[in-house]
């Protein structure tokens, strides 16, 4: 298997449920009102429920591990900048911008709604052929 080279590009997409967002924040722990209580949540700036913002960023891992070789994250940097809502469909796209040497990669990341920006950054990855090739 080859590895991650400059200007490759992966994507990835999910889309989000009241009972993804519910099974986030059972796995997380993360029970915060504003996405699970639709009252409480419709009092907020957002007017309504939104997904938890790494939950987007999770399907960015998802995009990352669909580039060439074994993907080994090392660091990302975020912007949130929209939220995500039920219903909607986050789709992810990773683009190699730069080769830092030593297997290591800067990696553009997006994750877009429909209709908006969900969120930005970069990560540093490492890109490594499969042990068994």
């Amino acid at each position: 298997m080859p590895v991650a080279t400059l200007d490759d590009t992966a994507e990835a997409s999910l889309t989000v449920t009241e009972e993804t967002i519910d099974a986030y924040a059972d796995l997380t722990g993360d029970d915060n009102p504003i996405h699970r209580d639709d009252e409480y949540a419709a009092e907020t700036f957002f007017g309504g429920r939104v997904a938890h913002g790494m939950l987007s960023a999770g399907v960015v891992s998802a995009a990352l591990a669909d580039l060439p070789g074994d993907i080994v994250y090392l660091s990302q940097d975020l912007d949130f900048e929209n939220p995500v809502r039920p219903g909607q469909t986050v789709t992810a796209t990773v683009t190699v911008e730069e080769d830092l040497g030593d297997d290591r990669l800067r990696v553009e990341t997006i994750a877009e709604t429909e209709d908006q920006q969900a969120l930005s950054g970069e990560a540093i990855v490492m890109s490594v052929p499969h042990e068994s090739e």
